[in-house]
């Protein structure tokens, strides 16, 4: 006997623009933190950032290196490429990647790294230049694995699972198939409409979720709430999303894990 499930799905309970802030001497859209959006709705995700950065001579000599510590900060590139340092080698050298579109670098920060040392300059060395654009997480830590040692871990675009599903093309950045592990189950996926339609996914009940629209807009949730570009779409309890009238070209990321219950302690760059 055959026994169907129906998923119960979520709704959009919030949908709110990302805000401009300066970062590094950019202007980056900010979807969080948000002032609209608790932490608790969103845990264990602390932050998203997008941002086009320049790739120059005059950026590659800027000193960009900062420290940070306590959670995962995931890099993603969306459209062009940077190299760029981090002190995750032996003794807390420095170690250089190279991040194309579609790469993914996820530095588990722990107990103390720095990052983000000659954003470019292999680039310019290889007298290259351009612009990159990504999209920054930062992915809480539970409070007991705050003091680990730093890692960083680099996924090229060919090593990201990548499947068709009726009218998208989803990439797996976090779940299933995906070699990048969060410290508490989660699930990142971007997702790209490129004629318009219809996509949908289950989304563990026990997860907060939400999405990030990075290219034209579509209706999000039970109650089709509409989000456009550099909008956050907050998704209520449930365990299963749908998107439906994506426009041509709509892409988006969407965004859920387990949350901790443990409220983060800021200390500027740090998160205890």
């Amino acid at each position: 006997m055959n026994t169907q499930v129906d998923m119960k799905q979520r709704e959009v309970v919030l949908v709110e623009d990302a805000h401009v802030r300066p970062m590094m001497g950019l202007d980056v859209l900010e979807s969080l933190p948000a002032w609209g959006i608790p932490y608790a709705l969103v845990d264990p995700y602390i932050l998203v950032h997008e941002g086009v950065m320049p790739i120059t001579p005059e950026w590659a000599s800027q000193d960009t290196e900062h420290p940070h510590r306590g959670f995962d900060n995931l890099w993603y590139v969306i459209a062009g490429s940077a190299s760029t340092g981090h002190s995750t080698g032996p003794d807390g050298t420095m170690e250089r990647a190279r991040l194309h579109a579609g790469s993914l670098l996820k530095i588990r920060t722990g107990r103390g790294v720095r990052h983000a040392e000659g954003i470019g300059q292999d680039e310019v060395r290889e007298g290259k230049s351009g612009e990159m654009r990504s999209v920054l997480f930062w992915v809480n830590l539970a409070r007991k694995d705050k003091n680990v040692a730093p890692t960083a871990q680099v996924i090229d675009p060919q090593d990201v699972p990548v499947r068709r599903e009726g009218d998208a093309v989803v990439r797996v950045l976090v779940g299933e198939g995906s070699q990048v592990e969060l410290g508490t189950p989660g699930l990142i996926l971007d997702v790209e409409l490129p004629h318009g339609g219809a996509f949908s996914s289950p989304i563990s009940p026990d997860f907060n979720g939400f999405a990030y629209l990075l290219e034209g807009k579509a209706s999000f949730g039970a109650n089709r709430s509409r989000a456009s570009r550099a909008q956050i779409a907050l998704l209520g309890p449930g365990d299963g999303l749908t998107v439906v009238d994506a426009v041509p070209g709509t892409r988006f990321l969407l965004m859920a894990g387990k949350p901790y219950g443990e409220a983060p302690i800021y200390n500027g760059p740090y998160v205890d």
